[in-house]
């Protein structure tokens, strides 16, 4: 069975000495997130990921969800339980606000605890994860009587979340969505539709579960502009606002998936059930759109959660196996061959997943750090550089780390040669479950889109020139250590080639926007990788910092021969997607539509 064993040393590091969190009890909202309450919880959540959630992941991916003739749903063995130990300990509370029950720590302690969960288990993950996304939308759209009914009860983990967007007939197009809303007397309304792909849409490990519903309004504009949001509980409420009758909605069925089998991700059917406006009519998708991008930040952790568990077991198993000689001769003179580890490719694997690893948790947790000081820096400017960076970010971290994360994670599945494609061994799980994670919540296709033709535009191209001249300065500040010379002089080519690149859409995008759909992967790949320079040279600072203050620890050496392979072998892909970039829309576009 596979193992996991939560990284509490690096991401202490990344936490604690390359992010200062500690910064954050300056202010009185975080005046309790004090060091060793940071450390209890990380510890626990830990122990709670590797000793509870890790012996239920095979389970889940064998069991499955079973639906009822009824309607109802069960989850795997041991889901149920294992989340009654979520409920009972707040840890779903633990970045809430105080006022509707939560703990109020800063969010980059949940993400934190959310990283070892789902690499624990993604599937059960998805439960409690999908819930604060659903809590965040109520939190800001909601009415002060919503916030009230739903918040508390969410954030206890006694009601669950779902967001349900799609339909059979619509995906990313959510203008063509047909689920109507009809007005009630009362001031609710009457939902009427179906949706896929809901996941958690169904199960008994809650007592409730209030479901987020795009829907249209009757008589409503056609396409986005007339898209409304409604909460519909799976049970009303009665006068004492506890579960009563159940509602007009029920789990068709349970989709057949490649992977995350453990998370029931259903057709859900919604015959005139009463549901309650959000916000605005026909102003949906602004509420929508928050949790829609909580939830891309949380897959981008998945992608990150899932290589770092299969890397860790790809170790074991490459520190063990005993397959051929060493090229330069045998390293276990005593044994019958050496082990995987020596041979060169077999690192390579292992080195290029280690690096994308500690790069992309640096690189979350920065951009989480954020969000939590946009919500208390006294400075205008500085609230207002983290949204701009968010912005940019967003569809970085889910569409580039999850494009990353899936390359990794089958790198470590072939490092077991054929017993990587045998299920016993756990591999093959951990491949399918990342699968997902480059499809929804926008495929990753529509986030390059976003980025290119959105994020960088807005505000006049503002947070990337704001970037560009945060790393600027990062560069003249350490141009002259020479201990850190590969990551100054890495970062700096990054930084020119991701210019010339934006440069180049620029000048060529608007005289044909194909040519800005045709380079948009391959830049948002130049987004990540440069990101990720900027991450590892701050880490490498601080790495270094540590051991010229006399510091023997072998984790600092590892730190910078781990980013030094990221600067040397994987920058360089930084060329390759440039010349790409500038080859335009031309090679995509010239076959015929017949042809193919």
């Amino acid at each position: 069975m596979p193992i996991y064993n939560p990284p509490l040393r690096d991401i202490k590091f990344v936490m604690q000495e390359m992010l200062n969190v500690g910064q954050l009890t300056e202010y009185e909202k975080f005046a309790e997130a004090d060091t060793d309450t940071l450390d209890a919880i990380l510890e626990e959540s830990g122990k709670f990921a590797s000793e509870v959630l890790t012996p239920l992941n095979a389970v889940g991916d064998h069991e499955g969800c079973t639906r009822h003739d009824d309607g109802s749903v069960t989850t795997p063995t041991g889901f149920k339980e294992a989340y009654q130990q979520v409920v009972a300990n707040g840890m779903m509370g633990l970045s809430e606000s105080p006022e509707y029950g939560g703990m109020g720590m800063p969010s980059i302690w949940s993400t934190a605890t959310g990283e070892m969960q789902s690499s624990a288990n993604m599937a059960f993950a998805m439960y409690p994860g999908l819930t604060g996304s659903a809590a965040k939308a109520i939190r800001i759209g909601g009415s002060p009587e919503q916030k009230n009914t739903y918040l508390p009860k969410m954030i206890s983990g006694d009601w669950t979340g779902t967001m349900n967007l799609t339909e059979p007939h619509c995906g990313t197009d959510l203008g063509l969505l047909k689920t109507k809303a009809v007005p009630n007397a009362d001031g609710s309304y009457k939902i009427t539709g179906q949706k896929i792909f809901i996941s958690a849409g169904e199960h008994g490990m809650s007592e409730n579960i209030i479901h987020l519903v795009l829907a249209r309004i009757e008589g409503a504009p056609e396409g986005v502009k007339g898209i409304s949001l409604f909460i519909v509980p799976k049970f009303k409420l009665d006068a004492d606002e506890n579960p009563a009758e159940r509602n007009g909605v029920s789990c068709g069925s349970i989709e057949e998936k490649m992977g995350i089998h453990g998370n029931c991700t259903c057709v859900m059917n919604y015959d005139e059930a009463e549901g309650y406006l959000i916000g605005e009519e026909n102003k949906g998708l602004r509420v929508m759109f928050v949790m829609m991008n909580e939830a891309r930040m949380g897959v981008g952790m998945q992608g990150l959660s899932q290589s770092e568990v299969a890397y860790q077991n790809a170790v074991i198993y490459a520190t063990e196996r005993l397959q051929g000689r060493s090229l330069t001769g045998p390293k276990n003179e005593n044994g019958p061959a050496d082990p995987l580890i020596v041979h060169p490719d077999v690192r390579r694997m292992l080195m290029e997943t280690k690096a994308f690893n500690e790069g992309a948790r640096a690189l979350i947790y920065w951009a989480t750090l954020l969000e939590d000081l946009e919500t208390v820096h006294p400075d205008e400017k500085f609230r207002e550089k983290a949204d701009d960076y968010l912005g940019l970010l967003t569809p970085v971290i889910k569409g580039y780390l999850t494009d990353k994360a899936m390359t990794t994670t089958i790198d470590c599945q072939q490092i077991f040669g054929g017993h990587g494609f045998i299920e016993e061994w756990g591999m093959s799980q951990f491949v399918r479950d990342t699968r997902i994670a480059l499809i929804y919540e926008g495929a990753n296709g529509i986030q390059a889109l976003d980025l290119v033709g959105r994020k960088l535009a807005r505000k006049g191209g503002r947070a990337l020139m704001t970037l560009n001249a945060e790393i600027d300065t990062f560069l003249g500040e350490n141009s002259d250590n020479e201990n850190l010379s590969e990551f100054i002089d890495g970062l700096k080519d990054a930084k020119q080639k991701l210019t010339e690149a934006t440069m180049w859409l620029m000048q060529n995008g608007m005289t044909n926007p194909d040519n800005a759909g045709a380079g948009s992967v391959d830049y948002m790949h130049m987004m990540g990788l440069t990101t990720l320079a900027y991450m590892w040279a701050k880490m490498a600072l601080v790495a270094q910092a540590a051991i010229d203050g006399g510091s023997n620890d072998e984790f600092y050496t590892n730190k910078i021969i781990t980013g030094r392979y990221f600067v040397l072998r994987m920058l360089p892909m930084m060329d390759a997607h440039l010349a790409k970039i500038k080859t335009g829309a031309e090679p995509l576009m010239a076959l015929e539509a017949a042809a193919f």
